[in-house]
């Protein structure tokens, strides 16, 4: 009996001293093919021509200004909100521009050249000048509207040179927007939601870079680096919150990683984030308790906007590739659910879903 006791005594002694060997689940990557395409072009078809129900996030200066959404906004007037139908856009831009032979090419093509008119951004940006619209849709909105912009840029068809000219005059003031605007921020904006600043810029600075337009590049770099150069161990831990839909940490990665060199770079992430060196670490999904709210299905926004954060770093940076699975991890919790779910996700996630798979490849 005694011997029996002791030899237990031992094994379990042996096995505390013994290192388990870590084991990490691998998550197939998603692939944006062009069924996935023929399935997600189903969202902006469905959303950028519905009117109502809309949130204009508008400001009232007097009776002259309670008007339709499509009477303010002919361009961006569907999607429940501006930015989503202006995101709405860019994904029906994107999916022609990989995918031209979709099933719903023709379609896509007429509604793109029917909203992006020269008439219509001209109300667009009469809109803008309104003396109560100053810092209308700062910055989120902007920095979708300069992604809709660089896409036409980058899409090698007579129908993007034709659509790019007639959105230029909105692009332009937004660039004139952030110029006159980051100047001005003292403090950077750390939250989950639209007002980001690191997303703001980082989407101006993809926009600047591919244009060509060097004082707006060179203002975001300069902001980024004032902003987030000397941050340390950034509290992930923390994240996400309830209404989340990007990550504050995350976020500060994809700015910085397209402004810094690498060496610096490196440096930086070391300190901001020196857990992502462990080859086993692991980070949760964002959990939607509800996909009919529209607050919390921002949870699936999450798990887009993280994973196409970690896609960008990964293959980037050979020394973080073990951070793709994490990403693959995300996109597969959320992915099956944006098409065929509630309006509340439907009108947005679609275009979120795209840039991830987009993002996935290097």
């Amino acid at each position: 009996m005694r011997l029996s006791i002791v030899f237990i005594v031992l094994i379990f002694i042996i096995s505390c001293s013994t290192p388990t060997k870590k084991v990490m689940k691998l998550y197939p990557k998603p692939v944006l093919n062009i069924e996935q395409a023929n399935r997600l072009a189903q969202l902006p078809l469905a959303c950028v021509e519905t009117e109502y129900p809309n949130k204009l996030n508008q400001t009232i200066g007097s009776a002259d200004d309670l008007k339709t959404p499509k009477q303010l906004h002919p361009a961006f007037y569907g999607c429940f909100d501006w930015h989503s139908a202006v995101h709405g856009h860019w994904a029906m831009v994107k999916l022609l521009k990989e995918f031209p032979k979709m099933n719903k090419a023709t379609e896509l093509r007429g509604l793109l050249e029917k909203n992006i008119t020269q008439e219509n951004i001209a109300q667009e940006v009469d809109y803008f000048h309104g003396e109560n619209n100053k810092s209308w849709e700062r910055t989120y909105g902007w920095a979708w509207l300069l992604k809709l912009s660089q896409e036409l840029h980058e899409w090698d068809d007579p129908l993007a040179r034709k659509l790019e000219a007639n959105l230029q005059p909105l692009s332009d003031l937004i660039v004139t927007r952030f110029l006159e605007f980051l100047p001005k921020l003292h403090y950077q904006i750390r939250v989950g939601e639209h007002a980001n600043t690191a997303f703001g810029m980082a989407f101006a600075h993809d926009y600047a870079r591919v244009v060509n337009h060097f004082e707006l590049k060179e203002l975001v770099e300069q902001r980024a680096f004032e902003f987030y150069f000397k941050d340390t161990n950034c509290p992930i831990e923390w994240e996400p919150g309830g209404f989340d839909f990007l990550s504050p940490c995350l976020q500060e990665v994809d700015i910085m990683r397209r402004v810094l060199p690498r060496v610096e770079f490196l440096y930086w992430i070391n300190k901001f984030l020196p857990q992502f060196n462990d080859k086993y670490y692991d980070l949760a999904v964002g959990v939607v308790s509800s996909r009919s709210d529209g607050k919390l299905v921002h949870l699936d926004g999450l798990n887009f906007t993280r994973a196409w954060s970690l896609y960008g770093l990964g293959n980037q940076y050979p020394e973080y590739k073990h951070l793709i699975n994490i990403a693959n991890k995300h996109m597969q919790h959320s992915l099956p659910y944006v098409v065929g779910d509630s309006y509340e996700g439907g009108h947005w996630l679609g275009s979120f879903a795209i840039y991830a798979l987009d993002s996935a490849e290097p």
